[in-house]
C-alpha cells in the first residue's frame, strides 16, 4: 500500500452515501490524496450527465471513468479522452433481437451523448422500467420498430425481475448474438428485486477504463487501489492491485475481497487511510 499512485472508487453505494451526498470524511480523504499526488479516479456506471448530478466541479477527482468504462473524462480539465461504442451492425442486431423478444429495454446514443436514449416497452409490465423511464424521460425517445436508428450505440439496458436462472439464460442468449458484445450484471440502484442487464462493447469495463488512465498517467498496475460494492465492480477490482468491497455489498460476493465499512460509514475514507498516515 505504500507505493500506491492511483485510487479508483465506484460512486453509488461506495463513495456516495445512500442519499447521493458525500460525507465530509470522504471529501477530506480525496483532498489529502491529491496533496500526496495520488491520482483520484471515479469509476461508475453513470453516464457523464448523471455524474455531474452528484459531483460538482469542485469535487477533486482527476478522472472519471463513466458508463462502466465506455468513456473517460479528465475531470479537472473538462476534457473527453476516450470513447468505445458498439458498432452500427451490432447495435442494429441487438435492437432487432430485443424488439422481437418483446423485452423492456433502453438503447443509449454514442458517447459522449449517451445520456440520450431510446426506450421500448416490452410485453411484460415492469415497474422498475417505468421508474427508470420516469427519472430519465427528458432524454428519452420512444423506439419505432419500423424505423430503427442506423447508428453506433453506447450500450443497452434490459431490466428483469431478480432471478438468477433467467439472468444466466438471457446473458448466454445475448452474448451469442455477436462477438463484439459483453453483458454486465448490476443490482438495481433504484429498487431491490431487479437485475439490470447492461450490454456493451466487449472491451468496455471499469477495469479497462482505469487501465487506460494508468497508461495516460504512467502508473503501473502494482501501484493501484480500488474499492467498489457490487457485481459491476468486479472488472475494476480484478484490475487494481489492492482491492476492497464495502460492507453493504451483496452477501453473495463479500468473500471475494477484504471488506471495508459501508458507504454510510465512510468506506472510502477508511480504505485510503493507510495512504495518508
Amino acid at each position: 500500500m505504500k507505493n500506491i499512485k492511483l485510487v479508483a472508487t465506484d460512486l453509488d453505494g461506495t463513495f456516495l452515501r445512500n442519499d447521493r451526498t458525500i460525507s465530509e470524511s470522504n471529501l477530506e480523504a480525496l483532498r489529502r490524496l491529491g496533496e500526496r499526488q495520488i491520482i483520484r479516479v471515479a469509476a461508475t456506471g453513470r453516464n457523464l450527465n448523471k455524474v455531474k448530478e452528484v459531483l460538482t466541479d469542485d469535487i477533486p477527482f482527476d478522472y472519471v471513468v463513466f458508463s462502466s468504462g465506455a468513456g473517460i473524462y479528465q475531470w479537472n480539465k473538462k476534457e473527453h479522452l476516450f470513447a468505445q461504442n458498439l458498432s452500427r451492425n451490432s447495435s442494429e442486431k441487438l435492437l432487432r433481437h430485443f424488439v422481437s423478444r418483446k423485452l423492456n429495454f433502453h438503447a443509449f446514443y454514442p458517447v459522449p451523448e449517451n445520456h440520450n436514449h431510446y426506450f421500448f416497452r416490452g410485453e411484460e409490465e415492469c415497474e422498475e422500467f417505468e421508474r427508470y423511464f420516469n427519472f430519465n424521460q427528458y432524454y428519452a425517445t420512444e423506439l419505432d420498430p419500423e424505423q430503427l436508428p442506423q447508428t453506433e450505440l453506447c450500450q443497452f439496458l434490459v431490466i428483469i425481475k431478480e432471478d438468477e436462472d433467467d439472468f444466466r439464460k438471457l446473458k448466454t442468449e445475448i452474448e451469442g448474438l455477436c462477438p463484439e458484445i459483453r453483458v454486465i450484471r448490476s443490482s438495481s440502484p433504484i429498487t431491490p428485486g431487479y437485475i439490470w442487464i447492461e450490454v456493451f462493447h466487449h472491451l468496455v469495463s471499469k477495469g479497462n477504463g482505469v487501465r487506460e488512465v494508468c497508461r495516460l498517467s504512467g502508473v503501473e498496475v502494482d501501484e493501484t487501489m480500488g474499492i467498489g460494492n457490487d457485481y459491476n465492480d468486479f472488472d475494476l477490482l480484478e484490475f487494481t492491485r489492492h482491492s476492497f468491497l464495502t460492507y453493504n455489498s451483496p452477501k453473495a460476493i463479500q468473500h471475494k475481497y477484504p471488506l471495508m465499512p459501508s458507504n454510510e460509514e465512510d468506506a472510502f475514507a477508511v480504505s485510503v487511510q493507510p495512504l495518508l498516515v
